[in-house]
């Protein structure tokens, strides 16, 4: 590649980088026809037992949406019976990898992913990606929010930036998986305090709760995750919450972008299906999912997680998850990620 050549390469990953940050679900929705849904359809009838395989560990965000979806399906009559299987570990490849050699090929079974996954892709390249499963449908978004010990010096946004600034080795932050969301947001905030993303000292975890046990422990110093994993800590006084990733405040909470440091990002959660799965078959499984999201119990689930509805599919969703993993790949370069 010529130096022009790559001056010109950079210069398009960092716009894709900038955009991708600033994405929140109403821009979305707004860059999307799709997500203005009409009225949900019937739910067709998918199997007597249908199957959910979340890539992570019982308790996280994924393991959250998955069984709200289930008990969703279940409730408007797709299925008889819901089992879920979870098969945690690298930011859900590991889970993605035994779905696609398991169930690539089966009409009844589903897989539970979304921006974390395709950081983890971005990141480790992994010789079976997104490539080998179907979205059916983009279903949330949310917010991380950073949140430290109770007994930690640092107090507010701008304690936290000088603390990164001044010795980012010294201040280990802990998240999900490597090249996930958390990962990723982590060195975000460490370039918007003007440190060296390259110092990051990225402690990953299977889920918020050992999020939490690393801080109140002193094994990390600040903490990422979704607020629905962080809160009960925050209620019960283990944790302070310095700031949420919104470009306005949430749950409560100021956004660092009102507090003076531009890091904003939303998370995204989806659900898919196998590479060998009929299209017709697709079809009836996007009418179940889309019913089952329509159903008061999956709106209750919304509200008591303070997620935001995301719907996108199809086309939109495609050209949405392509843009995604690029971009994931620019800020995996730009921040220069380890795995």
């Amino acid at each position: 590649m010529t130096p022009l050549s790559r001056r010109k390469a950079l210069a398009h990953a960092a716009l894709a980088a900038t955009a991708w940050t600033a994405l929140t679900p109403a821009a979305w929705a707004q860059a999307s026809a799709t997500a203005a849904r009409p009225t949900a359809p019937k739910a067709p009838k998918l199997a007597g037992t249908l199957r959910i395989v979340i890539p992570a560990n019982p308790g996280g965000g994924w393991d959250q949406t998955g069984r709200a979806l289930g008990a969703a399906l279940a409730a408007v009559g797709a299925a008889d019976q819901i089992e879920y299987e979870n098969i945690g570990g690298k930011g859900g490849t590991i889970g993605l990898a035994k779905y696609a050699e398991k169930y690539g090929n089966d009409p009844n079974t589903l897989l539970m992913g979304g921006m974390v996954m395709v950081g983890a892709v971005a990141l480790q390249k992994p010789a079976v990606d997104m490539s080998h499963i179907q979205p059916i449908a983009r279903l949330t978004s949310d917010y991380l929010v950073a949140a430290v010990a109770a007994k930690s010096p640092i107090k507010n946004t701008k304690d936290l930036a000088d603390a990164m600034r001044a010795d980012l080795r010294a201040l280990p932050v802990a998240g999900g998986s490597a090249g996930g969301v958390d990962h990723i947001f982590a060195g975000v905030l460490a370039r918007a305090s003007k440190a060296k993303p390259e110092d990051l000292v990225y402690k990953p975890f299977p889920g918020g709760s050992e999020v939490v046990d690393a801080l109140v422990s002193g094994n990390a110093a600040v903490g990422l995750s979704g607020y629905s994993e962080f809160s009960d800590a925050i209620a019960a006084g283990k944790l302070r919450a310095i700031g949420v990733s919104s470009r306005r405040s949430a749950f409560g909470l100021p956004a660092f972008r009102e507090q003076g440091l531009d890091a904003t990002m939303a998370n995204w959660r989806g659900v898919f299906t196998g590479k060998g799965v009929p299209s017709a078959r697709m079809a009836e499984m996007l009418a179940a999912v889309e019913a089952a999201t329509a159903h008061e119990s999956w709106l209750r689930t919304l509200k008591s997680n303070r997620w935001e509805p995301s719907w996108l599919t199809g086309k939109d969703l495609a050209e949405f998850m392509e843009l995604d993993l690029t971009t994931a790949r620019v800020m995996v370069y730009l921040l220069k990620l380890k795995a």
